[in-house]
């Protein structure tokens, strides 16, 4: 199967001097850690909202430095360490989690690689720098921040975080599969695994009209990779008391919840570059302004875009409650990674059959075809298996112990729980202390008390 492959020139990158090197990473630093402080407040604010209470008002001009402020809070804390925590690892955890929340950034383009700009009189590009396979090297940085929650629930000697720390651990495996397929979709459509060849290949249409499967899907797994509501089971307080992080404090604790917010701008930095042109400027913009894409100005664009999907995370948060464990799961393996195989296999066929000069009707007709052979197909199996269930006769249930191992267990499904013995009556229960008899009905009991009065 030959594929179309997109013209990498990444000639432009490791150019650059090594004192602009440290200033466009001192950027992509800061940058993070502004939008962190910017989006704490933002989202205290617009679950007030949602929620009709008042939000963060103290601090700052209209509450604006509140996260400022618990940052500083939280550096001033006393500092704790449990017993019986393995304290090297205990400490170290908090830092395998936050810096590879900050490593992903370096190669997510803020601009196009041809337009450079002045930085001190040296030309650059608006992106730190740029692989062949970025996106890759995407996916490794956000599997080894897993090992910080892993890590930090297994070190802390308590039940609880390291129930959370297995919970993200099982999330991560269940997620990344289905994110890597949407992932190989944007491959095969772009040809390349450069991020900033994939967005110059937007240049016509984006990637959220083309792939709107493969959108969907990475909406979706992206918040189960940042173990955000109603994915946020890993630090369920319902059910974990704190999850993976209940042990910490001060700044350990701090370096958590910083990693979480890194990486909610990371992945919505990653599906502005795949699936909504990166920093192109939208659709209206882009037709009446030559000069949208040049300059500073894709800069903007780029953080409007992440701001939106931020505010998505805001909006899940205070509209949907915490899903159960099992239906996380579920959703992962039972829902997320058939869909998101069966689509990467239409998408690899339709760019086959693009490859190959077909027609876009000849595509649609192909396409169209096999997938309502496939319906027909799911539909036949689905009768005979449903007319094999109504010939065969409902067994006895099994009868049901619950104490037969020792430990009182409830019903499976079919199975029913053994009738209770009806309480005596309080009449019947003096009959037998007074030595009379208890085997009147509460019937002929009601019948002589009415013939007593």
């Amino acid at each position: 199967m030959s594929l179309y492959l997109a013209a990498e020139d990444l000639s432009m990158f490791g150019r650059d001097p090594w004192w602009l090197v440290v200033v466009k990473a001192v950027f992509c630093f800061a940058f993070l850690m502004l939008t962190v402080l910017f989006s704490i407040v933002w989202e205290r604010k617009v679950v007030a909202w949602m929620q009709l209470r008042v939000g963060p008002n103290r601090h700052g001009p209209w509450g604006m430095l509140q996260s400022l402020a618990d940052g500083v809070k939280l550096m001033l804390k006393e500092d704790l360490i449990v017993k019986r925590a393995d304290k090297v690892v205990y400490v170290l955890a908090p830092v395998v989690a936050a810096i590879p929340a900050f490593m992903a950034i370096a190669v997510i383009p803020f601009g196009p690689a041809g337009n450079e700009i002045s930085i001190f009189g040296q030309r650059t590009t608006m992106q730190l720098t740029d692989l062949p396979i970025a996106m890759l090297y995407i996916l490794a940085v956000a599997s080894i921040g897993i090992y910080g929650i892993v890590l930090a629930g297994w070190s802390s000697g308590s039940t609880y975080p390291l129930l959370g720390g297995l919970r993200s651990c099982a999330q991560m495996i269940s997620y990344e599969i289905a994110m890597g397929a949407a992932f190989a979709s944007v491959f095969l459509y772009s040809g390349s695994m450069s991020t900033s060849t994939i967005v110059e290949q937007q240049q016509d249409r984006w990637y959220i009209l083309l792939l709107p499967v493969s959108f969907i899907l990475y909406i979706v797994t992206m918040v189960g990779e940042t173990n955000r509501a109603p994915f946020d089971m890993p630090e369920s307080e319902g059910d974990l008391v704190g999850g993976f992080n209940t042990e910490y404090s001060s700044i350990k604790f701090a370096l958590f919840m910083l990693a979480e917010y890194v990486n909610m701008v990371t992945v919505s930095a990653v599906a502005t570059t795949l699936f909504l042109g990166g920093w192109r400027a939208p659709w209206p913009v882009s037709t009446f302004w030559e000069g949208a894409n040049h300059g500073w100005w894709p800069m903007l664009w780029f953080v409007v875009k992440v701001q939106l999907l931020l505010f998505f995370f805001i909006w899940l948060r205070g509209t949907l409650p915490r899903v159960r464990y099992d239906q996380l799961m579920k959703l992962g393996w039972k829902v997320l990674i058939p869909v998101s195989v069966t689509w990467l296999m239409l998408v690899a066929t339709v760019r086959t059959l693009r490859n190959e000069n077909y027609d876009f009707a000849d595509i649609a007709l192909y396409v169209g075809g096999g997938v309502l052979a496939l319906l027909l197909l799911s539909f036949v199996a689905d009768m005979f298996r449903d007319r094999g269930k109504d010939e065969q006769a409902p067994a006895e249930p099994a009868g049901f112990d619950p104490m037969a191992g020792g430990f009182p267990v409830p019903p499976l499904p079919g199975q029913e729980l053994p009738p209770v013995p009806r309480r005596a009556s309080r009449r019947e229960r003096e009959l037998i202390v007074s030595g009379g008899s208890d085997t009147q009905s509460d019937g002929s009991l009601d019948g002589k008390e009415a013939s007593d009065g």
